[in-house]
Protein backbone atom coordinates (compact mmCIF):
# COMPACT_ATOMS: atom_id res chain seq x y z
CA UNK A 1 0.00 0.00 0.00
CA UNK A 2 1.37 3.39 -0.92
CA UNK A 3 2.45 5.30 2.14
CA UNK A 4 2.38 9.09 2.07
CA UNK A 5 4.66 9.90 4.94
CA UNK A 6 7.34 7.23 4.74
CA UNK A 7 10.75 8.85 4.69
CA UNK A 8 14.24 7.49 4.31
CA UNK A 9 14.44 6.57 8.00
CA UNK A 10 11.89 3.82 7.25
CA UNK A 11 14.12 1.83 4.89
CA UNK A 12 11.87 -1.22 4.75
CA UNK A 13 12.90 -4.21 2.65
CA UNK A 14 10.88 -4.35 -0.55
CA UNK A 15 11.41 -7.99 -1.30
CA UNK A 16 8.35 -9.96 -0.18
CA UNK A 17 10.31 -13.06 0.84
CA UNK A 18 12.73 -10.97 2.89
CA UNK A 19 9.79 -9.34 4.64
CA UNK A 20 8.28 -12.76 5.37
CA UNK A 21 11.54 -13.93 6.95
CA UNK A 22 11.83 -10.76 9.00
CA UNK A 23 8.24 -11.16 10.14
CA UNK A 24 8.86 -14.78 11.15
CA UNK A 25 11.83 -13.72 13.27
CA UNK A 26 9.57 -11.31 15.18
CA UNK A 27 6.72 -13.74 15.84
CA UNK A 28 7.95 -15.41 19.08
CA UNK A 29 8.55 -12.07 20.81
CA UNK A 30 5.29 -10.63 19.45
CA UNK A 31 3.36 -13.62 20.81
CA UNK A 32 4.80 -12.94 24.26
CA UNK A 33 3.84 -9.28 23.95
CA UNK A 34 0.35 -10.19 22.76
CA UNK A 35 -0.21 -12.35 25.83
CA UNK A 36 1.03 -9.54 28.06
CA UNK A 37 -1.48 -7.18 26.44
CA UNK A 38 -4.24 -9.78 26.85
CA UNK A 39 -3.56 -10.01 30.56
CA UNK A 40 -4.28 -6.29 30.91
CA UNK A 41 -7.77 -6.55 29.40
CA UNK A 42 -8.91 -10.13 30.11
CA UNK A 43 -10.82 -9.18 33.27
CA UNK A 44 -13.29 -7.14 31.24
CA UNK A 45 -13.50 -9.52 28.30
CA UNK A 46 -16.32 -12.03 28.07
CA UNK A 47 -17.59 -14.40 25.46
CA UNK A 48 -20.98 -14.38 23.84
CA UNK A 49 -22.66 -17.15 25.81
CA UNK A 50 -26.44 -16.85 26.00
CA UNK A 51 -29.62 -18.90 26.20
CA UNK A 52 -30.61 -20.94 23.14
CA UNK A 53 -30.14 -24.25 21.34
CA UNK A 54 -27.22 -26.33 22.52
CA UNK A 55 -26.07 -29.21 24.68
CA UNK A 56 -24.65 -27.45 27.74
CA UNK A 57 -26.80 -26.52 30.75
CA UNK A 58 -27.40 -22.78 31.10
CA UNK A 59 -29.92 -22.17 33.89
CA UNK A 60 -33.25 -23.07 35.49
CA UNK A 61 -36.04 -20.55 35.10
CA UNK A 62 -39.80 -20.49 35.81
CA UNK A 63 -42.06 -22.10 33.21
CA UNK A 64 -44.07 -19.63 31.10
CA UNK A 65 -47.55 -20.49 29.81
CA UNK A 66 -47.43 -21.52 26.17
CA UNK A 67 -44.00 -23.17 26.29
CA UNK A 68 -43.62 -26.81 25.30
CA UNK A 69 -44.27 -29.12 28.26
CA UNK A 70 -41.33 -31.24 27.12
CA UNK A 71 -39.01 -28.45 28.21
CA UNK A 72 -40.08 -28.72 31.87
CA UNK A 73 -37.49 -30.18 34.22
CA UNK A 74 -39.74 -32.28 36.48
CA UNK A 75 -36.96 -33.25 38.90
CA UNK A 76 -36.12 -29.60 39.64
CA UNK A 77 -39.82 -28.66 39.76
CA UNK A 78 -40.53 -31.37 42.34
CA UNK A 79 -38.36 -29.58 44.90
CA UNK A 80 -40.92 -26.81 45.53
CA UNK A 81 -44.25 -25.49 44.33
CA UNK A 82 -42.95 -23.94 41.09
CA UNK A 83 -42.49 -25.36 37.61
CA UNK A 84 -39.06 -24.88 36.07
CA UNK A 85 -37.63 -25.09 32.57
CA UNK A 86 -34.05 -26.18 31.94
CA UNK A 87 -32.39 -23.73 29.53
CA UNK A 88 -29.42 -24.75 27.47
CA UNK A 89 -26.56 -22.58 26.30
CA UNK A 90 -26.75 -21.06 22.83
CA UNK A 91 -24.09 -22.41 20.50
CA UNK A 92 -23.58 -20.40 17.32
CA UNK A 93 -21.47 -21.50 14.39
CA UNK A 94 -19.45 -18.32 14.49
CA UNK A 95 -16.00 -17.49 13.22
CA UNK A 96 -13.85 -14.42 13.71
CA UNK A 97 -11.41 -13.87 10.84
CA UNK A 98 -8.22 -11.95 11.62
CA UNK A 99 -5.84 -10.27 9.21
CA UNK A 100 -2.85 -7.96 9.60
CA UNK A 101 -1.49 -6.11 6.56
CA UNK A 102 1.88 -7.61 5.48
CA UNK A 103 2.76 -4.92 2.94
CA UNK A 104 5.97 -2.90 3.00
CA UNK A 105 4.40 0.31 4.30
CA UNK A 106 3.70 -1.46 7.58
CA UNK A 107 7.45 -1.64 8.34
CA UNK A 108 7.48 2.10 8.94
CA UNK A 109 8.57 3.34 12.37
CA UNK A 110 9.44 6.94 13.13
CA UNK A 111 11.69 8.08 15.95
CA UNK A 112 8.69 8.97 18.14
CA UNK A 113 7.01 5.55 17.85
CA UNK A 114 7.74 2.70 20.22
CA UNK A 115 7.13 -0.01 17.60
CA UNK A 116 6.67 -0.39 13.85
CA UNK A 117 3.20 -0.49 12.38
CA UNK A 118 3.73 -4.13 11.44
CA UNK A 119 4.70 -5.13 14.99
CA UNK A 120 1.66 -3.39 16.43
CA UNK A 121 -0.66 -4.99 13.87
CA UNK A 122 0.65 -8.50 14.57
CA UNK A 123 0.48 -8.01 18.34
CA UNK A 124 -3.16 -6.95 18.02
CA UNK A 125 -3.99 -9.88 15.74
CA UNK A 126 -2.37 -12.41 18.09
CA UNK A 127 -3.93 -10.79 21.16
CA UNK A 128 -7.37 -11.00 19.55
CA UNK A 129 -6.70 -14.63 18.62
CA UNK A 130 -5.87 -15.35 22.26
CA UNK A 131 -8.97 -13.57 23.56
CA UNK A 132 -11.39 -15.11 21.07
CA UNK A 133 -9.91 -18.58 21.61
CA UNK A 134 -10.34 -18.29 25.36
CA UNK A 135 -13.95 -17.22 24.75
CA UNK A 136 -14.66 -20.35 22.72
CA UNK A 137 -14.84 -18.65 19.31
CA UNK A 138 -13.48 -20.15 16.12
CA UNK A 139 -10.72 -18.08 14.53
CA UNK A 140 -9.15 -18.04 11.08
CA UNK A 141 -6.72 -16.07 8.94
CA UNK A 142 -7.68 -15.71 5.26
CA UNK A 143 -5.13 -17.42 3.05
CA UNK A 144 -3.30 -18.87 6.04
CA UNK A 145 -5.66 -21.07 8.09
CA UNK A 146 -9.12 -22.55 7.90
CA UNK A 147 -11.45 -21.78 10.83
CA UNK A 148 -10.52 -23.70 13.97
CA UNK A 149 -11.36 -23.75 17.65
CA UNK A 150 -8.62 -24.24 20.25
CA UNK A 151 -7.68 -22.80 23.60
CA UNK A 152 -4.17 -22.13 22.25
CA UNK A 153 -5.44 -20.35 19.15
CA UNK A 154 -2.86 -17.57 19.24
CA UNK A 155 0.02 -20.06 19.52
CA UNK A 156 -1.30 -22.10 16.61
CA UNK A 157 -1.76 -18.98 14.51
CA UNK A 158 1.78 -17.85 15.33
CA UNK A 159 3.13 -21.26 14.29
CA UNK A 160 1.40 -20.92 10.92
CA UNK A 161 2.97 -17.48 10.43
CA UNK A 162 6.42 -18.82 11.24
CA UNK A 163 6.26 -21.26 8.35
CA UNK A 164 4.27 -19.16 5.88
CA UNK A 165 5.73 -17.96 2.62
CA UNK A 166 5.27 -14.36 1.54
CA UNK A 167 1.65 -13.39 2.08
CA UNK A 168 -0.26 -11.39 -0.55
CA UNK A 169 -0.81 -7.67 0.20
CA UNK A 170 -4.53 -8.35 0.20
CA UNK A 171 -6.09 -11.70 1.07
CA UNK A 172 -8.93 -13.48 -0.68
CA UNK A 173 -11.98 -12.72 1.45
CA UNK A 174 -14.44 -14.77 -0.62
CA UNK A 175 -14.49 -17.68 1.86
CA UNK A 176 -15.75 -15.51 4.72
CA UNK A 177 -19.40 -16.45 5.23
CA UNK A 178 -22.41 -14.44 6.28
CA UNK A 179 -22.73 -13.58 9.98
CA UNK A 180 -18.97 -13.91 10.50
CA UNK A 181 -16.84 -11.12 11.92
CA UNK A 182 -13.60 -10.04 10.29
CA UNK A 183 -10.97 -7.83 11.91
CA UNK A 184 -8.74 -6.10 9.36
CA UNK A 185 -5.63 -4.36 10.69
CA UNK A 186 -3.78 -2.03 8.32
CA UNK A 187 -2.66 1.56 7.81
CA UNK A 188 -5.40 1.88 5.12
CA UNK A 189 -3.32 4.37 3.16
CA UNK A 190 -4.57 3.26 -0.23
CA UNK A 191 -7.06 5.56 -1.98
CA UNK A 192 -10.40 5.28 -0.22
CA UNK A 193 -12.16 4.07 -3.37
CA UNK A 194 -9.74 1.14 -3.71
CA UNK A 195 -10.31 0.05 -0.11
CA UNK A 196 -14.07 0.31 -0.52
CA UNK A 197 -14.01 -1.73 -3.74
CA UNK A 198 -11.95 -4.42 -2.02
CA UNK A 199 -14.35 -4.68 0.93
CA UNK A 200 -17.70 -4.07 -0.77
CA UNK A 201 -18.28 -7.80 -1.30
CA UNK A 202 -18.07 -8.41 2.46
CA UNK A 203 -20.88 -5.94 3.05
CA UNK A 204 -23.05 -7.52 0.36
CA UNK A 205 -22.60 -10.95 1.97
CA UNK A 206 -23.63 -9.75 5.42
CA UNK A 207 -20.18 -10.00 6.96
CA UNK A 208 -19.50 -7.59 9.80
CA UNK A 209 -16.06 -5.98 9.61
CA UNK A 210 -13.98 -4.13 12.16
CA UNK A 211 -11.23 -1.96 10.69
CA UNK A 212 -8.24 -1.06 12.85
CA UNK A 213 -6.07 1.67 11.35
CA UNK A 214 -2.49 1.57 12.61
CA UNK A 215 -0.98 5.05 12.54
CA UNK A 216 2.54 6.23 13.27
CA UNK A 217 2.53 9.65 14.96
CA UNK A 218 4.86 11.08 12.31
CA UNK A 219 2.46 10.05 9.56
CA UNK A 220 -0.28 11.97 11.27
CA UNK A 221 1.66 15.05 12.37
CA UNK A 222 4.13 15.42 9.45
CA UNK A 223 6.95 16.88 11.60
CA UNK A 224 9.41 17.27 8.71
CA UNK A 225 11.08 20.51 7.69
CA UNK A 226 13.85 21.63 5.41
CA UNK A 227 15.15 19.46 2.60
CA UNK A 228 13.65 16.00 3.05
CA UNK A 229 13.60 12.92 0.85
CA UNK A 230 10.42 10.83 0.93
CA UNK A 231 10.39 7.30 -0.45
CA UNK A 232 7.49 5.00 -1.26
CA UNK A 233 8.36 1.63 0.31
CA UNK A 234 6.14 -0.19 -2.18
CA UNK A 235 7.76 0.89 -5.44
CA UNK A 236 10.88 2.82 -4.39
CA UNK A 237 9.76 6.12 -5.96
CA UNK A 238 11.31 9.16 -4.31
CA UNK A 239 10.21 12.73 -3.78
CA UNK A 240 12.59 15.42 -2.58
CA UNK A 241 11.04 18.46 -0.94
CA UNK A 242 13.21 21.56 -0.58
CA UNK A 243 11.07 22.88 2.27
CA UNK A 244 9.00 20.01 3.62
CA UNK A 245 7.15 22.22 6.09
CA UNK A 246 5.37 23.88 3.17
CA UNK A 247 3.56 20.60 2.49
CA UNK A 248 2.36 20.13 6.06
CA UNK A 249 -1.10 21.73 5.90
CA UNK A 250 -2.14 20.09 2.63
CA UNK A 251 -0.75 16.74 3.75
CA UNK A 252 -2.64 16.80 7.05
CA UNK A 253 -5.88 17.71 5.28
CA UNK A 254 -5.53 14.80 2.87
CA UNK A 255 -4.53 12.37 5.62
CA UNK A 256 -7.48 13.35 7.82
CA UNK A 257 -9.96 13.35 4.93
CA UNK A 258 -8.97 9.78 3.99
CA UNK A 259 -9.52 8.54 7.53
CA UNK A 260 -12.83 10.34 7.97
CA UNK A 261 -14.16 9.08 4.65
CA UNK A 262 -13.33 5.47 5.52
CA UNK A 263 -14.73 5.76 9.03
CA UNK A 264 -18.03 7.26 7.83
CA UNK A 265 -18.38 4.62 5.12
CA UNK A 266 -17.66 1.79 7.57
CA UNK A 267 -20.18 3.02 10.12
CA UNK A 268 -22.90 3.34 7.48
CA UNK A 269 -22.44 -0.39 6.91
CA UNK A 270 -22.72 -1.11 10.63
CA UNK A 271 -18.99 -1.78 10.87
CA UNK A 272 -16.54 -0.31 13.37
CA UNK A 273 -13.49 1.84 12.65
CA UNK A 274 -10.74 2.19 15.23
CA UNK A 275 -7.46 4.11 15.11
CA UNK A 276 -4.50 2.84 17.12
CA UNK A 277 -1.31 4.92 17.30
CA UNK A 278 2.04 3.19 17.65
CA UNK A 279 3.06 5.54 20.45
CA UNK A 280 -0.04 4.55 22.46
CA UNK A 281 -1.16 1.32 24.15
CA UNK A 282 -2.21 -1.64 22.04
CA UNK A 283 -4.83 -2.51 24.63
CA UNK A 284 -6.82 0.61 23.68
CA UNK A 285 -7.74 -1.01 20.35
CA UNK A 286 -8.70 -4.30 22.00
CA UNK A 287 -11.14 -2.56 24.32
CA UNK A 288 -12.74 -0.70 21.40
CA UNK A 289 -13.09 -3.86 19.31
CA UNK A 290 -14.64 -5.69 22.22
CA UNK A 291 -17.19 -2.93 22.73
CA UNK A 292 -17.99 -2.86 19.01
CA UNK A 293 -18.49 -6.62 18.79
CA UNK A 294 -20.53 -6.76 21.99
CA UNK A 295 -22.76 -3.91 20.85
CA UNK A 296 -23.36 -5.50 17.48
CA UNK A 297 -24.43 -8.85 18.85
CA UNK A 298 -24.91 -11.77 16.54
Amino acid sequence: MATIGAVSEAAAPRDALARARQRAALIPDLLVEARRVVNTVIAGWHGRRKRGIGENFWQFRPYVDGEAIARIDWRRSARDDHTYVRDREWEAAHTVWLWADPSASMFYQSKTASVSKESRALVLALALAELFSRSGERIAWPGLTDPFSARNGAERLAAQMLHADALPPRPDLSLIKRFSDVVLISDFLDPVEETQTWLDDLAMRGVRAHLIEISDPAEEEFPYSGRTEFRDPENGLKLTAGRAEMLRADYRNLYTARREALAVWARKLGWSYTVNHTDKLASDALVRIHLAMSAGGN
